[in-house]
């Protein structure tokens, strides 16, 4: 199973239960649906790290602040990396929750920011020198 690790990062629902594929890391013939079951039945403690995960982005996907108030709440540690991220996000709960209830992003900033900081000293000192000489036409 370390080779599907990917379809622990699906959404439930994307990970269709109907349709059989041939999972190499179990070499069987299997649906997905029931390769994520078969890892949360035998260990418990992944399986509640692995719902929870599952609430969270479910939450944000639907912009349901009530889903992930109370799973961020309602969550047991586990002794897992899970309860450092949980405990982060109570931290920060009123920014989080307001993230997943307004449309407002602050994507279009990073762009800009990202931009900005892939421009070397020596790019910028070009720039402006081009920008700045005058031309004589």
């Amino acid at each position: 199973m370390k080779s599907h690790w990917k379809l622990f990062h699906k959404k439930a629902e994307d990970l269709h239960p109907e349709e059989v594929v041939f999972l190499r890391g179990v070499k069987q013939y299997m649906t997905r649906q029931n390769a994520v079951d078969l890892i949360t039945s035998k260990f418990s403690k992944f399986a509640e790290v692995y719902q929870t995960y599952q609430d969270i982005t479910k939450a944000l996907n639907e912009r349901n602040s009530e889903l992930l108030e109370s799973t961020i709440l309602d969550y047991q540690k586990t002794n897992t990396e899970m309860d450092t991220a949980i405990q982060t996000l109570r931290q920060n709960r009123k920014y989080v929750l307001n993230s997943a209830k307004f449309e407002y992003s602050n994507g279009p900033l990073e762009g800009i920011n990202r931009k900005i900081k892939n421009f070397s000293f020596l790019e910028l000192i070009v720039f402006f020198h081009k920008k700045n000489t005058p031309t004589f036409s």
